[in-house]
């Protein structure tokens, strides 16, 4: 049997040298260094794990986990991150996400978080990845559309913002990143008043993590 393969996004060279250097005797590990790129890849081509920095500047790494999740809900991906990043990443484990690593991390820690990301990926089933709770997804337009404490909740706090409602790790990523598109294919058209909140300027947390 072939060894598990690994794909590396990153827009340090440095950490893709390190990580790659680290894990090439167990995996085969390809890199990039663009999330665009490293995205097209993982949906396109067969990895086992997927680790990506949660803050690529092309695209960002919560949308890079979104549309991964989508296309290949079986594939568990690791969120890379700085001490300044690292709620972002707990985040990132409520919306999908295996697990984090936290810049600098050990040969140990990488290996480690590898390794259990695929035992997971085979001892679990996948999220699911439809739109499955469309009048808890209306719940929560609706109430965003005339509660701006809740806007500035789901903007500063993300996940944890939508615990009280029933939804999936799909629709709370759908939710977040104002995919109007994907939540209209699958529950129908908007209304003007559900869709301006998700049309709102996020804030520069949100921004530089979504890569908008």
């Amino acid at each position: 049997m072939g060894k598990k393969k690994a794909l590396v996004i990153d827009d340090e060279k440095i950490v893709l040298d390190s990580v790659k250097k680290i894990l090439e005797e167990k995996y085969d590990v390809e890199m990039t260094l663009s999330g665009r790129q490293g995205l097209e890849w993982a949906v396109q081509r067969h990895y086992d794990v997927v680790l990506t920095d949660i803050r690529i500047p092309d695209i960002g790494g919560m949308l890079v986990l979104r549309d991964i999740k989508r296309a290949k809900p079986a594939v568990p991906v690791i969120i890379i991150t700085g001490y300044a990043s690292v709620n972002t990443a707990v985040q990132a484990m409520k919306l999908g996400a295996s697990d984090y690593l936290e810049k600098p991390f050990t040969p140990d820690d990488l290996i480690k978080a590898v390794d259990l990301a695929l035992e997971k990926s085979v001892s679990r089933p996948p999220d699911e990845q439809a739109l499955v709770h469309k009048e808890e997804i209306v719940r929560v337009l609706d109430r965003a559309a005339t509660d701006g404490e809740f806007v500035y909740s789901l903007f500063h706090h993300w996940a944890d913002a939508l615990e009280e409602y029933d939804l999936n790790s799909a629709e709370k990523l759908a939710l977040l990143t104002g995919d109007i598109e994907w939540i209209e294919k699958h529950a129908g058209s908007l209304t003007d008043k559900q869709k301006r909140w998700l049309e709102k300027p996020l804030s520069p947390e949100m921004l530089r993590t979504f890569g908008w």
